[in-house]
């Protein structure tokens, strides 16, 4: 009986561990998530500046590299 008691402890210490690196797993994904959701909303306000700056439209085809 106390083998089983000791062996359902052991697992229940490993869960624990696991579940701890998993939340901190979470955390740094979402950190990341937040960090590039910002740089988005940058880019978005950039486009939406520039795009309201110039109101002629770009021919993207006179944006080609010349060795194209």
């Amino acid at each position: 009986m106390e083998d089983r008691i000791n062996h359902l402890e052991g697992k229940l210490c490993f869960a624990e561990d696991l579940l701890d690196e998993l939340n901190r797993t979470v955390y740094r994904q979402q950190a990341q998530i937040d960090q590039l959701q910002a740089q988005i909303r940058l880019l978005y306000q950039q486009m939406q500046g520039s795009s309201a700056g110039s109101a002629e439209k770009r021919d993207l085809r006179e944006e080609i590299p010349p060795h194209y």
